[in-house]
């Protein structure tokens, strides 16, 4: 079973997701992780990450495990490798190939065909899981995303909401896995809302729809 925690980038997904995950008990997946390794491999390869081609070889072939807290290609931990202002822009554009997106998908499906799982991504609730009994679209205003950003990386904020700018036409616009509100969707207005209330919202729902036993605690 698997909660869906779709959104742009800097509307809190991966923080909210973890914590909603330990709240519940549920196992949580960072799906941008996945992109992200499949970019860092391809900038390591030299390889342009705008050909398909080449970037798709490199996702089919790619070493990579994740484990809660633990991101790896083969055997180096590349957790804090995969979250350098390069390796993100280069995750935008390495995604949008449709080959890209259909390896990492079957992966994503793989591992959470057991157990209880939160995850979080772009299109957890309408490719990778579209059967979830919770899904949740978290958004905030196009500014306070940036803010967020710029306070995690320490970028330039206008930079960071130039890119973020490129990043959401990009999302939007794939032709494969674009950012959408599914049809069945929770939406979730961010702005403004510190971490643990988004989370008490989204466990209430959960609990009010009997996903999460004993999640009031």
């Amino acid at each position: 079973m698997v909660i869906a925690i779709d959104g742009p980038a800097g509307a809190g997904k991966s923080t909210v997701a973890r914590a909603l995950a330990e709240r519940l008990g549920f196992t949580y997946l960072d799906s941008g992780a996945m992109y992200r390794s499949v970019a860092l491999a391809t900038l390591r390869a030299g390889a342009d990450p705008d050909d398909p081609d080449a970037v798709t070889a490199i996702a089919r072939d790619l070493d990579l495990s994740i484990a809660p807290g633990r991101v790896a290609i083969g055997p180096e931990d590349v957790s804090t490798a995969i979250r350098t202002p390069d390796v993100t822009a280069a995750a935008s554009r390495v995604s949008v190939h449709p080959g890209v997106r259909t390896a990492m998908v079957d992966r994503q499906r793989t591992l959470v065909a057991t157990g209880a799982w939160v995850a979080e991504g772009r299109d957890i609730g309408t490719v990778v899981c579209p059967e979830s009994p919770l899904k949740v679209h978290l958004t905030a205003s196009e500014d306070e995303r940036a803010r967020r950003r710029s306070a995690e990386t320490g970028e330039d904020p206008e930079a960071v909401l130039a890119a973020q700018r490129d990043r959401d036409a990009r999302d939007r616009g794939r032709e494969h896995g674009a950012l959408e509100l599914a049809a069945d969707a929770v939406e979730l207005d961010t702005t403004g809302l510190d971490v643990a209330a988004v989370v008490e919202r989204i466990a209430a729902i959960a609990r009010e729809r009997g996903l999460a036993d004993g999640a009031s605690s």
